[in-house]
């Protein structure tokens, strides 16, 4: 078992939560050790509906001596009168004893009536509720007990027993609204009533309206006419009045008053709901509500809604001001503001839990705010309408989640994006490899007794496609691909595989600011990989010549073309013709024209060059 106890001031009650109990440990067997007299009355005290328990004073308030249990007590514990009169509370009930004995002991020294709330839990859950008055009388003590019961079998409660009536002393209680009946002469006051004039309730506050008698002087003529036009057969009326509670605060009480009559005009009912509208007094006021609210006052994105549907007696906290951008003081709450929701079926839905067609409303929805389309947001809301007694209420909460889908719609957008890339990388891999494997059956023909330089030119496409692959995948950018830094990358593969065994140098100067897409790249590296190829088979025959080099300039022409220039300082071409119309030079002019370029042959003073021109941008499959 595992207690709590808290003072309530409001109520005046001391309030005692129970958890982790069950029936079976209310009492055990424990032997008689004093005989009792006969409790007066004893078919009387079966019948009614408070249980009254009397025990005896043992050792100046020590212990305790069972001498009677109410009717529900014997019950719940399934023993009868004569199975626990006579005993010790504490070998009885250890669990009673400790939860009662300070109680009892301090009314049993100060003869002062205590008010003692008890909850018990199981499982979390509110089970059952008890009200206790403790008196002394007669040198013994008497409990008096009020309880709330779910079942009489379990401590169980089900998940949305007394819900409506939980939610709507939560409303009155932070919202400073409360109502009142008043039906045969009687008054039937709420909870909020209590928390709006700051006192507990009193057993005589049924005869008399505890509102209209704290009535400042000034307003009780108003009060006089109020009551005038009420009694003469008006339905509804409503007015504001000033009150001064017991501890002197001011407070102004806006007042909707209703009476209903019979066919003949007489009156039968009449029913009042009252909030406190009280801004400014001689002294700050701190309300409930307020205490409530703060919890949401540094929150921009989360309001709560206490009463959105009532237009007269609502409470928002800051969040839903600073989403709509409207100034609290200034606003007037109605159906209006739905207006600004962009979604038809979102505001018919809202129309709908106004009407009372339906109850619950969750939805997510646009809004423009202050009508404005270039200024929306999305917001996500959860309504709620509810029954207690003849009353409706309402709360809700409105969250502001525009950042958090558009993150959202950015991120299924880039996984979007990234599914794009993945069918782009395996396509151009598929494509990259036939293209490999078409060189390789056409050099497996022409070269078929020289697998050297099949090796030697595989190798080197396979390696500038490996750098195209690995830089540009890496970065999901297809369309922004410096040249620079794969031309430089390439002259090492090509100084690894080739230059150390032949002792061939690789020269590039490249334009910094030279920037391709992958449709141009691919080709121009694989032209550059052939003409790089050429120059070794062809220029340097002697494979003793020192100082043997190849180079590439590579620049912009202007905003859509480029060139490049490839050298080598080798032997040079006989005959031109001739070496125009070998399979390397076929494989060159094919991938030109894929680059959609231009390439010439030209002899320089030490050696052969070629001069490609082409374009710097070319379609792009991928979008985004």
């Amino acid at each position: 078992m595992r207690i709590h106890k808290e003072y309530r001031k409001l109520e005046n009650v001391e309030e005692v939560n129970v958890y982790d109990v069950h029936e079976k440990e209310f009492y055990i067997q424990a032997p008689k050790e004093f005989e009792m007299e006969k409790i007066p009355f004893p078919i009387v005290m079966k019948n009614i509906k408070t249980d009254i328990n009397i025990f005896v004073p043992y050792k100046d308030g020590e212990d305790f001596i069972i001498h009677g249990l109410g009717n529900s007590a014997l019950k719940r514990g399934n023993i009868q009168q004569e199975d626990i009169e006579g005993r010790l509370l504490s070998k009885a009930s250890p669990m009673f004893h400790q939860l009662l004995h300070e109680a009892l002991f301090e009314v049993y020294k100060t003869h002062e009536i205590k008010h003692v709330r008890f909850l018990y839990h199981h499982k979390e859950k509110l089970a059952r509720l008890t009200n206790v008055k403790i008196i002394y009388e007669m040198g013994r003590i008497f409990i008096l007990s009020d309880h709330i019961d779910t079942s009489e079998s379990t401590l169980y409660i089900p998940e949305d027993e007394n819900r409506d009536e939980d939610k709507a002393n939560l409303i009155e209680y932070f919202a400073q609204t409360g109502s009142y009946y008043k039906i045969n002469g009687k008054y039937s006051w709420t909870q909020g009533i209590y928390n709006i004039i700051n006192r507990p309730r009193d057993e005589y506050d049924e005869y008399y309206n505890i509102i209209f008698d704290l009535t400042i002087p000034e307003d009780k003529p108003l009060i006089e006419k109020i009551n005038k036009i009420m009694d003469s057969g008006t339905s509804h009326y409503e007015s504001i009045i000033r009150i001064r509670t017991h501890d002197g605060t001011l407070k102004y009480l806006e007042m909707n008053l209703y009476s209903k009559f019979d066919n003949n005009g007489n009156l039968i009912s009449r029913y009042g709901l009252i909030k406190d509208v009280t801004t400014y007094s001689h002294k700050k006021i701190t309300r409930p509500v307020d205490f409530l609210l703060s919890g949401f006052k540094n929150s921009k994105k989360l309001a709560l809604l206490i009463e959105p549907l009532n237009p007269k007696q609502y409470e928002f906290s800051k969040g839903f001001y600073h989403l709509i951008e409207e100034d609290p003081e200034e606003y007037s709450h109605s159906r209006a503001v739905i207006q600004n929701i962009v979604e038809e079926d979102v505001i018919n839905n809202i129309i709908q839990l106004i009407d009372g067609q339906i109850n619950e409303l969750e939805e997510t929805f646009t809004y423009n705010v202050k009508g404005n389309e270039n200024n929306q947001k999305i917001c996500e809301i959860y309504l709620e309408r509810f029954e207690f007694g003849s009353d409706t209420h309402s709360i809700g909460f409105l969250t502001d989640v525009t950042e958090e889908r558009t993150k959202q719609l950015e991120l299924m957008e880039a996984n979007e994006h990234q599914n794009v890339l993945i069918k782009e990388v395996h396509h151009r891999v598929k494509n990259n490899l036939q293209v490999l494997n078409s060189f390789l059956n056409l050099e497996k023909r022409a070269y078929k007794d020289k697998p050297s330089i099949i090796i030697d030119h595989m190798q080197s496409r396979l390696s500038s496609l490996a750098i195209l692959h690995e830089k540009t995948y890496n970065t999901t950018d297809f369309k922004n691909i410096n040249l620079k830094e794969y031309i430089e990358d390439q002259d090492g593969q090509l100084r690894s595989l080739i230059g150390l065994r032949d002792g061939i140098e690789f020269e590039s100067e490249v334009d910094e600011d030279l920037v391709l897409t992958i449709e141009v790249i691919t080709p121009l590296l694989l032209v550059i990989d052939e003409l790089t190829m050429n120059a070794i088979k062809h220029a340097f025959p002697d494979k003793t010549k020192p100082n043997k080099k190849i180079t590439k300039k590579i620049t912009k022409i202007d905003n859509e073309n480029a060139e490049l220039i490839l050298q080598d300082n080798g032997v040079g071409i006989n005959d031109p013709d001739k070496i125009t119309k070998n399979l390397g030079c076929e494989i060159i002019k094919n991938l030109t024209k894929q680059l959609d370029g231009h390439i010439e042959l030209f002899e320089h003073e030490h050696g052969t060059g070629y001069k490609l021109t082409f374009p710097i941008y070319m379609d792009h499959t991928i979008e985004g």
